[in-house]
């Protein structure tokens, strides 16, 4: 089975560095910020203090996405263009900022749901069977990882229907399991991968 190669672990392994690192950033810059109710894209909405840095973020992270998918050359090919068409949503985000408030926006909103929706279930569509496949691709693995997902997801979507006054823990909840999965999955590949040590004779 094809490995995956040294750049794509850069990539996976940057994209939860950039978007916990880059979200933490974004908000010490806001002079009234509620990390637990607000979300993240109130940090790179029209009006926010220094918007820049997490519409930056928002490109980055989807760069290394696609970067990643292209290195996953174990997975299975749809799975690795839902990848890569969850993170080119992820980044059209920054370019349809939410409005002050956080209201107003149509294409913020359907934007973030074809990402977060791509992001959710591309582990399902690149997942193998087969004695040699690595643990992260294998269906099991990949429809438990949909799972923790998907309950992440109707967390946060409950919390801004409801307006329960914890959108902003559910999200970065499921912003940092989307963003560490594929580094998960290419760790499992690269393990997987690696040649088999010969044995030692024993000196007679």
């Amino acid at each position: 089975m094809r490995g995956v190669p040294w750049w794509g672990v850069i990539s996976s392994a940057a994209a939860p560095v950039l978007m916990i690192g880059g979200w933490t950033v974004a908000a010490g810059l806001q002079p009234r910020f509620d990390p637990v109710a607000d979300t993240v894209s109130a940090l790179a909405a029209i009006g926010a203090t220094d918007r820049w840095v997490m519409s930056l973020v928002f490109v980055l992270v989807g760069a290394c996405y696609i970067v990643t998918a292209l290195a996953l050359r174990p997975a299975r090919t749809p799975g690795r263009l839902i990848l890569i068409g969850g993170a080119a949503a992820g980044m059209l985000i920054a370019m349809n900022p939410e409005h002050a408030g956080g209201f107003g926006s149509v294409p913020h909103f359907v934007w973030a749901c074809i990402g977060l929706a791509g992001l959710t279930t591309w582990p399902a569509w690149a997942s193998r069977r087969g004695p040699t496949v690595p643990w992260g691709l294998r269906p099991n693995v990949a429809a438990a990882a949909v799972a923790v997902q998907f309950a992440l997801l109707a967390w946060f979507s409950a919390e801004l229907i409801l307006v329960a006054g914890q959108a902003g823990l559910a999200e970065r909840a499921l912003g940092a399991v989307q963003a560490a999965w594929p580094l998960a999955v290419v760790l499992s590949c690269r393990l997987s991968t690696r040649p088999a040590q010969a044995p030692v004779t024993a000196l007679r």
